[in-house]
């Protein structure tokens, strides 16, 4: 546990760090963090928090730089998020797609960072679906959504249906659940489909299952704006190998999916510091990120992605007024 003076100077370590870039020395910290303290004291304080793990030093140099997790017991015991001036800025309601593309350039050009909008998630909702028969135990599926969206997929069924199965498992889940999303679909296809014959039942119990997952793939996708923003942070135009390794997360995008979905579960800004969130596992980067709703209900997560030396205190509120901004928006569209 950390007394009030140590987590004083671990403030205004992390603060000064924040604001130079620079490795902070004792003589600094002692007039920055204006307590009357003799070198020797601070020297003192300083490799206690260095055995704890919240601060190192750096090789080249005799001042010390916090880690994640010095950071992270910033971020949770000491910032203090002041309401400053931004600039005035407005999302117009417009296709989502549009609104989404604007929230992410906002964040980028707001943070000087990365900005990244999860696309708002559709629910998996079928207007029709049929079943085209390929070849023998293999059939493709044809999903139309209300908007008129058409996915495909195929699928490798154990019996080998006929024909007249195929349209009567089409007619049953297009007369009984067409207007439904397919996870409720799912639900009550497993109590009502014993009613039916087992195998026109397996067929739609799959036909359910790849909807979900076309449904879904169509839907989520991530709009990424700012990654040249990260060329002009020391932290990473010092070192290509982080830089590239920044680029090739932005480029696949799967691992920034996984943790904006993990984020839309919670309420309100969530901070993931230096890899802690595992699904973006790199030291060098800390995620701020927010869910935003439509009509009441989250939809989607968006947030900043720049270097663990970030000012927390001016994202967290650029990601919570771009949040409240995109649920506007899309909540209002005509």
């Amino acid at each position: 546990m950390l007394d009030d003076r140590a987590k004083l100077l671990l403030k205004a370590l992390v603060e000064r760090y924040i604001a130079d870039g620079q490795p902070v020395g004792s003589r600094t910290l002692s007039r920055a963090s204006g307590l009357e303290l003799s070198p020797a004291t601070i020297r003192n304080v300083m490799a206690d928090l260095e055995e704890l793990g919240l601060i190192v030093s750096p090789h080249t140099s005799a001042g010390r730089i916090p880690t994640a997790r010095g950071y992270r017991l910033f971020v949770d015991t000491m910032l203090t998020v002041q309401r400053d001036e931004l600039p005035t800025v407005q999302l117009m309601p417009e296709q989502p797609q549009k609104v989404i593309a604007n929230a992410a350039n906002l964040l980028s050009n707001l943070s000087q960072f990365v900005g990244v909008v999860m696309s708002p998630r559709r629910p998996s909702v079928f207007r029709h679906l049929e079943f085209l028969r390929l070849s023998e135990k293999r059939l493709l599926v044809i999903i139309v959504s209300p908007d008129g969206d058409v996915q495909n997929r195929v699928i490798f069924t154990q019996a080998d249906y006929s024909q007249s199965q195929l349209i009567e498992a089409a007619n049953f889940l297009n007369a009984n659940y067409s207007g439904l999303a397919m996870e409720q679909v799912r639900e009550r296809l497993q109590s009502e489909v014993e009613a039916l014959q087992s195998e026109i039942g397996a067929l739609m119990q799959a036909a359910v299952n790849v909807g979900t997952e076309a449904m879904s793939d169509s839907a989520d996708s991530v709009v990424i704006s700012g990654e040249r923003n990260l060329l002009s942070v020391s932290d990473f135009s010092s070192d290509m190998g982080n830089l590239r390794r920044a680029f090739d997360l932005f480029e696949q995008k799967t691992q920034i999916l996984r943790l904006l979905e993990n984020s839309s579960k919670a309420e309100g800004v969530r901070i993931f510091i230096g890899g802690e969130s595992q699904v973006v596992p790199f030291e060098e980067l800390s995620v701020v990120s927010a869910p935003y709703e439509v009509d009441g209900q989250i939809v989607g997560t968006l947030g900043v992605i720049g270097p663990t030396r970030m000012p927390y205190d001016k994202m967290i509120q650029i990601v919570d007024i771009t949040s409240k901004l995109v649920s506007n928006a899309l909540s209002h569209r005509n």
